[in-house]
């Protein structure tokens, strides 16, 4: 129907990688976007009323009984929503499993028809267990989306663009009548049946060719994503230096990822996991789930000013988003992260005081500040968090577990978020401000643990990592490590000149002596002297 990679090179090819991976992480933006509105729309709660907390259904029962129907049902409403959460977990599970055996592009294909799948059966819901399993099903479908596109993307865009193409994953992630829910609910399969029907005409990631034996394969894409002929000699450094990898690393498996090598594997995985998990217990999807729900309890009820105000958040979100695009590989992932962290815990504190005023001393004002820092959340988070966490898990770790470790780090976004998802509207119902205050807290501990043990990952080729962990003696020396170690690519991801293999003999080894040297299998061997300090992370698909 198509041809091969639409008769595509180069940058155009790299922008239409990254248009579907957008399309990807919109489905996951967009069931949070519904979902909220959802929440606050009269034909949903009255077709789903054990979800219904509104203080008119709440007044229909005794007054005895009043605060625990309202604990009941916020419970209710937190499984529905959470639901989908749940079946994104087990979604990146079961792709730790078959990610590897069916390739990046393969997965991403059966994905998005789980996703289908799901939708319909929630837009067709005539009862709230059919809802459920909807989402449930849907989150499976996404789960194993969100676990591989990333991957997908960075071993295949081009070195220099890799992260701002990233970025743009995140930066599209973005009435009476039962139409007026059901629609939203079914329009996604229009984006999931896009990504079905396109995605085998994309490139599959070289590396993964390589893993299976397919090197001519590899050469190819190499060649084509760069827009260089199979021979000139960047691109064969490249594939010499993947094949290197490969050849070194033996075949990943669950088990590997607790190892602790001279790759330290289990270190690489835990940094990729605990920055998922530090995405969610950020609080994030508090407001985007909850935004319509948290403006209507600050008494913004009439005139659907509620939902006109978490629209408005939602698009100042888009916007903050489309920041890093331009910034992340002038400043790095390690600077996003520790500016959202700091914005984020001030931003907490202050919805805390704001909330407790408004509820506690009746300051009906400090309902307006409220509403102020529930936007001022979401630029830091835009800005520093939201796609950067899913950059970084694909960057940091060895390739024979990539697939493992991306669809685990993954999970563990899931599951945070269905924790947070579910406990929200019951910790609301019973502790108020005090909510706020433990994420406060959360964010403030979220810096001095980047700031410690989170290595900057930018400007760094997937190989290139390899070497860098290879040298690093512990968990506190690795960011010294990776900002001490030479960059083997300039500011527009070209290889410098003294680091393509022309066959000549080298004039040294790997260390981190600001020397350079060419990326090859004795660099690998002599990078097992391990100086004083480096882990690099970065996990780009590097070419000119």
């Amino acid at each position: 129907m198509f041809t091969k990679y639409f008769g595509l090179r180069g940058n155009a090819l790299n922008l239409a990688i990254s248009i579907i991976a957008g399309l990807d992480f919109f489905l996951f933006g967009y069931d949070q976007g519904v979902t909220g509105g959802l929440l606050e729309m009269p034909s949903f709660t009255k077709h789903f009323e054990a979800i219904d907390q509104t203080q008119a259904h709440l007044d229909t029962f005794p007054p005895d009984v009043r605060q625990s129907e309202k604990s009941r049902r916020a419970t209710y409403q937190g499984i529905t929503v959470a639901s989908y959460n749940l079946g994104c977990f087990l979604g990146a599970i079961f792709t730790i499993f078959i990610g590897d055996r069916l390739g990046r592009k393969k997965t991403i294909f059966f994905g998005s028809i789980i996703m289908i799948i799901g939708a319909i059966l929630q837009c067709t819901s005539f009862e709230l267990p059919q809802f459920i399993v909807g989402r449930i099903v849907t989150g499976w479908g996404n789960g194993m989306n969100t676990s591989t596109v990333p991957m997908w993307q960075s071993e295949t865009a081009s070195a220099h663009h890799r992260g701002k193409l990233v970025m743009i994953e995140g930066f599209v992630w973005i009435g009476d009548k039962e139409v007026a829910w059901r629609f939203p609910l079914a329009f996604q399969i229009v984006f999931a049946a896009v990504i079905f029907s396109t995605i085998l005409y994309l490139p599959e990631s070289p590396r993964w060719l390589i893993m299976r034996g397919r090197n001519k394969e590899a050469l190819e894409v190499l060649a084509v994503i760069a827009d260089l002929p199979e021979d000139d000699p960047t691109i064969i450094t490249e594939l010499r230096s993947v094949e290197t990898t490969v050849e070194e690393m033996s075949q990943g498996s669950f088990k590997s990822l607790f190892k602790m090598s001279e790759y330290r594997e289990f270190h690489r995985v835990v940094l990729a996991y605990v920055s998922q998990m530090y995405q969610q217990i950020s609080g994030i999807n508090l407001i985007t789930y909850y935004a319509p729900t948290l403006y209507n309890n600050i008494g913004l009820k009439g005139h659907n000013y509620a939902q006109l105000l978490a629209a408005c958040n939602g698009t100042e979100y888009l916007m903050s988003a489309f920041i890093p695009i331009f910034i992340i590989e002038k400043v790095g992932r390690r600077q996003l992260m520790l500016f959202g962290a700091a914005g984020q815990a001030v931003s907490m504190a202050v919805l805390a005081g704001t909330m407790y005023r408004m509820n506690e001393l009746g300051d009906t004002q400090a309902g307006i500040g409220q509403a102020v820092f529930l936007f001022v959340f979401n630029t830091f988070f835009g800005i520093g968090w939201l796609s950067t966490t899913w950059l970084y898990p694909a960057e940091i770790v060895p390739l024979k577990i990539r697939a493992q470790t991306n669809a685990l780090s993954t999970s563990a976004n899931w599951i945070f978020n269905f924790m947070v998802v579910m406990i929200c509207p019951v910790a609301f119902a019973n502790i108020g401000y005090k909510t706020y205050i433990i994420f406060a807290v959360i964010n403030a501990f979220i810096f001095p643990t980047v700031y410690f043990f989170f290595p900057e990952t930018r400007r760094r080729s997937l190989e290139e990592m390899d070497i860098i962990f290879k040298k690093t003696n512990s968990i506190f020396d690795c960011v010294k490590v990776a900002a001490n170690e030479p960059h083997r690519y300039d500011e527009k991801g070209r290889l410098k000149p003294e680091y393509i293999n022309t066959g000549e003999p080298r004039k040294g080894s790997l260390q981190s002596d600001g020397e350079a040297h060419h990326i090859n299998d004795v660099d690998l061997e002599s990078a097992n002297e391990k100086p004083s300090g480096n882990i690099g992370t970065s996990a780009h698909y590097d070419q000119v």
